[in-house]
């Protein structure tokens, strides 16, 4: 559980504009501008007046707004204003995946309670039908675009307005002080029994995520950081959280291309959060890094001995990462040299986390013995959102992450598999059983099994066998081969989950193999579709 931390007392921002107002926190690609501490200070002091005049006045909290704020937008410097004005007054962060359907969407806002959704121009016309499947009253839907349309409402004008006796000019916000134990924070992140946990992350385990990952990466002035992972992801948000901790420099580029993204890498960027597949990308673009460049945290999947091979043979400072949402990004990070000579390990933990190695009866193990890895320390989750779920993932020595592995004497760190049966596919989780269920629904399908294939390009990717349903197979006849040709089953998913969950691989059986006890072999599985599937393009 989180330890008590007597610091900060108040958002992040408000603290760093009373340190170093004029230094640069952040520069936006797209536009090619540049902020100070004290022009980020002030957007977000404009957009906490938005908030609580035009979206939080008269609706449920304590301070007179709904006690949680749905993010439906992409990586942009708008998500970082929000996201600190959200911790100014008080207000916990919801962010959504822009890749699900509404219908995925629509089950995380009612679960979390989210009273209101902000969204951009381009996620707006899926928050106005969000809006409409959600249970009981809905949500209301604010863009941080102008001007307003039917069905949303606008944030703006964002920027200090030149009109004199403007609505927000003259308002100011007192910055609310905060509990390091209070929630600021709830991300929903896959798990393997179907349907997402929802994790909550309090300041306090945000900010000792960030001193932890000062320890193991360093920390200079002149750091420049990238952020060109999706802000929805814990690996997004994690460097904005750092560089204004730090009083260091965040550089957001929109959206990760390798071409575009080793430019941006050249100018003297330092730092860079990456998933393997983009560090791949990257390198068959024949990137080579600069010399001002540090560190590439390389993390949501995990990092194959070719790809930390090439890197080394390129002289990318590549530091693999074993991390989770539940702990705010990293629980151990290895160094360029530990994967050099220790091989597929993930590091040492980072200062202030412990890890445990236990056998089925909770009991630890022996250096070099695999076993379940148990995490504590002030960066873990306090909970889920169930209370239910909290209560059976914590034990007496902390968190049960599911995974397989074993230590060494020195503490290093090596993850056999990953938590039971989750598929990674380009840093994205996918739970098998989700994918399972929408396959079911399928009117000519009576059965299905999803595993991860090995893939070049994603890490894995998400594989299907499915058997027909006796009874209308027979019914239709020559038809039924048609209707479960690939290109009808994804058009069958398209509806029903997000681009990166739908099959790339798709197999034919009359019944799914099994084990002895009854249960569906996937090893087995897997080896059919080795042989027999057929891969199909996913055009998400």
């Amino acid at each position: 559980m989180t330890a008590p931390i007597g610091w900060p007392t108040r958002d992040l921002v408000t603290h760093r504009v009373a340190a170093t107002p004029q230094r640069t926190v952040l520069r936006d690609v797209e536009t090619d501008t540049e902020w100070s501490v004290r022009d980020l200070d002030r957007r977000v002091e404009r957009v906490a007046c938005a908030l609580e005049d035009r979206v939080l006045e008269g609706s449920g909290s304590g301070r007179g707004g709904p006690e949680r704020i749905g993010f439906l937008m992409d990586t942009r410097p708008a998500f970082v204003t929000l996201f600190f004005a959200a911790m100014r007054i008080g207000t916990t962060v919801v962010p959504l995946n822009v890749r699900e359907t509404t219908g995925e969407l629509a089950a995380k806002t009612d679960r979390a309670a989210v009273s209101a959704v902000v969204c951009e121009r381009e996620t707006e016309a899926a928050a106005i039908e969000l809006a409409t499947e959600t249970e009981g009253e809905g949500v209301d839907i604010v863009s941080v675009d102008e001007p307003e349309r039917k069905g949303t409402r606008s944030l703006g004008p964002l920027e200090p307005s030149t009109v004199p006796g403007s609505d927000l000019e003259s308002r100011s916000v007192e910055p609310r002080t905060l509990e390091c134990d209070e929630t600021h924070l709830l991300m929903f992140t896959s798990g393997t029994s179907g349907e997402p946990k929802g994790v909550r992350l309090t300041v306090g385990n945000l900010v000792a995520s960030a001193t932890a990952s000062a320890f193991r990466l360093g920390l200079r002035p002149g750091d420049r950081w990238l952020c060109c992972l999706p802000m929805y992801h814990m690996g997004g948000l994690a460097p904005v959280v750092r560089s204004v901790l730090y009083g260091t420099t965040v550089v957001i580029q929109r959206e990760f291309d390798a071409e575009a993204t080793a430019r941006v890498l050249d100018d003297g960027v330092t730092g860079v959060s990456l998933v393997p597949t983009m560090c791949k990308r990257l390198l068959d673009a024949g990137w080579e890094p600069a010399d001002a460049l540090r560190f590439v945290l390389l993390g949501g999947a995990p990092a194959s001995e070719e790809l930390l091979e090439r890197c080394r043979r390129t002289d990318v400072p590549v530091y693999p990462t074993y991390g989770m949402t539940e702990t705010a990004s990293q629980i151990a990070t290895a160094t360029p040299a530990e994967t050099e000579a220790h091989a597929g390990t993930v590091g040492q933990p980072l200062v202030g986390t412990d890890v445990s190695v236990v056998d089925e009866t909770g009991a630890t193990v022996e250096p070099g013995e695999p076993g379940e890895l148990v995490v504590s320390g002030p960066t873990v989750t306090p909970g889920y959102l169930d209370d239910e779920r909290t209560a059976t993932a914590f034990g007496e020595r902390g968190l049960h992450t599911g995974d397989i592995g074993y230590r060494d004497a020195d503490g290093r760190l090596w993850v056999l598999n990953r938590r039971s049966d989750r598929i990674v596919t380009g840093g994205e989780n996918v739970d098998p059983g989700e994918v399972v269920a929408a396959l079911r629904d399928h009117p000519r399908i009576d059965d299905a099994a999803v595993v991860g294939l090995a893939d070049e390009e994603w890490g894995e990717r998400v594989a299907a066998l499915v058997v027909p349903d006796p009874a209308t197979t027979r019914r239709t006849g020559p038809d039924a081969e048609r209707l479960l040709e690939p290109g009808s089953l994804l058009a069958h998913c398209d509806e029903r989950l997000a681009g990166f969950k739908r099959p790339k691989t798709i197999g034919i059986a009359d019944v799914l193999p099994r084990t002895a006890s009854g249960t569906v072999d996937r090893e087995a599985v897997r080896e059919r579709l080795r042989e027999d599937g057929t891969d199909v393009t996913d055009a998400a």
